[in-house]
């Protein structure tokens, strides 16, 4: 079966069992080609929502899905690839931000997207990349405890420099491979091109980008610039997706290091094999688990209006 014939037979399948097939923007380009939406985490989620689909398929990773299933919990929700997880999501458990809740009484704490349902659980504001300064900022108390990315957090405590944010060791490792070092070695022979980049990344990094941005703030940028050439400081799948969409402008990766193997894991076999109940893995949360792990999302909602 060629990939054309494949990607045939999961739109004919998807259309046929009313199952809606979510993307994540780090996904591969021919898993792109037969997702009925593409985006951000919780984007993605909120898109979930509005269709009439009784089963979505996230291709994504876990806590991408359990944000899927929390939000729509009446849908049938599937991890298309069951070992695609994240690294940074899974640094921290609810026992340790008890403990640090213990320790700083006073602190709002702030999650990234990028954490489980459970540790969700125990926190009391969610956040997104794109949304973290003006939620953060909403916040009624000056004294934040955020979670689990530093790099982030540190991107977000210039931005509110009257808030007092503490942040704790973690990160993600993927954009973690990026250093000052790539961007010396890009920008010698790219001097004019203009530097996107994810807030993951750490501050040495941010520090040099003439945008830093979620992904999607980060492709909408480059699709809309009149620039001809751009330094791509995230995940490289979205260099292909940008060839693909701008084919008359020039993106190069800032490091060929910078991959998610989480986010590769998943293959257009994996989304056919889901469709035919063979494959991937149903997401199961209790009623008490989504209750108290939408919380800290409902308030990002409640503050970001």
């Amino acid at each position: 079966m060629t990939v054309r014939e494949l990607q045939d037979e999961i739109i004919r399948l998807k259309k046929e069992k009313n199952i809606c097939i979510l993307a994540h923007a780090y996904q591969r380009q021919d898993i792109w080609e037969v997702a009925d939406y593409i985006g951000d985490s919780f984007g993605l989620s909120k898109q979930a929502t509005q269709t009439d689909a009784d089963t979505v398929i996230m291709c994504g990773v876990r806590f991408m899905a359990e944000t899927v299933k929390m939000l729509s919990p009446q849908k049938s929700v599937f991890l298309a690839n069951y070992a695609a997880g994240c690294p940074m999501a899974d640094q921290m458990d609810s026992d340790i931000i008890m403990q640090m809740k213990e320790e700083l009484p006073d602190h709002t704490v702030v999650a990234y997207i990028n954490t489980t349902a459970q540790l969700k659980t125990v926190c009391d504001v969610c956040v997104t990349s794109s949304s973290a300064v003006k939620i953060i900022r909403n916040i009624p108390n000056n004294k934040i405890l955020f979670i689990p990315d530093c790099n982030l957090g540190d991107w977000i405590a210039k931005q509110i420099p009257e808030k007092s944010i503490q942040l704790v060791r973690g990160g993600c490792p993927t954009h973690l491979r990026i250093t000052v070092r790539d961007i010396d070695r890009i920008r010698a022979n790219y001097p004019e091109a203009k530097f996107l980049v994810h807030p993951e990344c750490h501050p040495t990094v941010v520090a040099q980008a003439d945008l830093v941005g979620s992904t999607t703030e980060i492709m909408s940028y480059a699709e809309k610039g009149a620039d001809c050439t751009y330094i791509i400081g995230t995940e490289n799948s979205i260099v292909e997706h940008l060839q693909f969409k701008c084919p008359d402008k020039l993106f190069i990766p800032l490091s060929k290091d910078c991959v998610c193997h989480n986010m590769q894991a998943t293959t257009l076999m994996d989304v056919y094999r889901c469709l035919k109940g063979s494959g991937g893995e149903e997401i199961k949360m209790s009623d008490d688990l989504i209750a108290a792990s939408r919380k800290c999302i409902d308030e990002m909602l409640r503050l970001g209006q």
